[in-house]
């Protein structure tokens, strides 16, 4: 890299200790993020923001309490079996789904129209829609939800769909549009009423979100919606995989503003992906 003996020697005392010094930023950083929530954002710069609380609309949530919210895992650990669903939880085997399915492909329309009408992520529908029914539009719970998205009637009925003699709720809720108009309207008002709390909007959809406030703003310690939503999560990770970004992190004052630095290394940007390890 260098062929002057005196430059290394001066790479070697301005960049190490600025290396190290760096290091242990990073470290103080992830033990920061241990203890609390962590709110950021990539401006237009590429450089990146982060905050304990959520500063104003740019912010979103990275981290829960050191938690990555990447929650989607292909082997749960013991004890948090996933939900059984008609759909691959493994990820190719889920993107092949997707591919091939005629059910899939007779609907995605109404998906793409329903997630930019009531701002709902195209892919949380499916996750929501491969869970609740495997994109069966006929399909009826033992309860008595219905459709795709697995509407109650009393649930359509808050949002408008009204019955009668000749075409009852159930039978409207077998429509397509109709029951995913509905369910991502119902599922865009959670998401509004848990904001930054996927897991609590999902954990709502399943059980109701009566049952979510009664157990403190948590996931109900109801088997069937705790498995419920480590599944949906899942399949959304999956089908929606965060986006590499590439972060600069300039340098400013200190060395670099008293321009004892190497000119290679004062002109350079410091790049760095974003970590993709998982807990």
């Amino acid at each position: 890299m260098f062929t002057d003996p005196l430059e290394r020697l001066t790479f070697a005392k301005v960049f190490r200790p600025l290396a190290l010094l760096m290091l242990c930023g990073v470290l103080l950083f992830s033990q920061q993020l241990a203890r609390a929530d962590i709110w950021g954002y990539i401006d237009d710069k590429g450089v990146a923001n982060f905050a304990t609380e959520r500063l104003d609309n740019r912010y979103e949530l990275f981290s829960r309490s050191g938690q990555n919210l990447q929650v989607g895992r292909t082997d749960p650990g013991a004890g948090e079996a996933l939900r059984p669903v008609s759909v691959p939880t493994v990820a190719p085997k889920l993107i092949a789904f997707f591919e091939v399915s005629p059910s899939y492909k007779q609907v995605k329309h109404l998906l793409r129209e329903a997630a930019s009408q009531y701002r709902v992520d195209y892919e949380l529908l499916q996750a929501v829609i491969a869970t609740e029914s495997g994109f069966d539009a006929a399909a009826v719970s033992p309860k008595g939800a219905v459709g795709l998205m697995q509407i109650m009637p009393a649930t359509a009925q808050r949002y408008g769909v009204a019955g009668d003699a000749r075409s009852p709720v159930e039978k409207k809720l077998t429509d397509p549009r109709t029951n995913i108009r509905v369910g991502a309207r119902y599922l865009r008002d959670l998401l509004a009423m848990f904001p930054g709390q996927l897991e609590l909007a999902v954990a709502a959809y399943n059980a109701g979100e009566g049952a979510v406030l009664r157990a403190g703003s948590r996931v109900p310690n109801y088997r069937e919606t705790q498995s419920y939503v480590r599944t949906v999560l899942q399949l959304y990770a999956v089908l929606k995989p965060p986006t590499p970004l590439r972060v600069r992190m300039e340098l400013a004052g200190g060395a670099a503003g008293r321009g004892n630095m190497l000119a290679s290394v004062r002109s350079s940007a410091i790049q760095t992906p974003p970590s993709t390890e998982t807990d």
